[in-house]
């Protein structure tokens, strides 16, 4: 199951909203849906989570580039959601790389929150798509510095309840929960 959500900071304080990520289809129709919540280009928050698998957070402060985290960069590879936020650029890859295709990915089910079977190293047959996707965060671990969450504090965040927690530390936990 996902949760997707916009936090926008504002001069009174955070504003959620629940969004709908079925019509977005590239890191940059996120990013426009991002300052649409906001139009006096403050901080946005996209926060989507897969329940107990992953979560991301993309923030976009006016029109700079949107600044991305994802605490599992290979359960992310399995959704559909996470695959927006999964660029070259963040794995490190050359675009259009071999490998680098994670289209190529098996969605096998795991993008619902079913558990992986035992044969999650069975790969695709060049092998490759599959193992270049690493078990481990990726991004800007430093996206919440400012807002009072250390790079060290957002990298132990546990998928189970990590955007409440940061949430709770933004001040805007009630807001959050309104959209939830």
């Amino acid at each position: 199951m996902y949760f997707a959500a916009l936090l926008a900071r504002t001069e009174d304080g955070w504003k959620a909203s629940d969004t709908e990520l079925d019509d977005v289809e590239t890191l940059s129709d996120l990013a426009d849906l991002a300052r649409e919540a906001s139009p006096d280009e403050d901080t946005v928050l996209v926060l989507i989570e897969q329940e107990d698998a992953w979560f991301g957070v993309v923030r976009v402060d006016g029109e700079d580039d949107p600044r991305i985290y994802v605490s599992d960069a290979a359960a992310a590879a399995r959704s559909a959601y996470g695959e927006l936020l999964l660029t070259d650029e963040l794995l490190g890859r050359e675009p259009g790389s071999d490998g680098a295709d994670l289209d190529a990915l098996d969605l096998d089910g795991t993008e619902d929150g079913e558990s992986e079977s035992d044969d999650e190293d069975e790969d695709d047959e060049d092998g490759s798509a599959a193992d270049a996707v690493p078990h481990s965060p990726v991004g800007d671990s430093e996206i919440l510095d400012d807002l009072g969450i250390s790079q060290k504090e957002l990298r132990i965040l546990d998928a189970e309840d990590a955007l409440g927690t940061i949430a709770e530390a933004l001040g805007a936990s009630e807001v959050l929960e309104t959209v939830r």
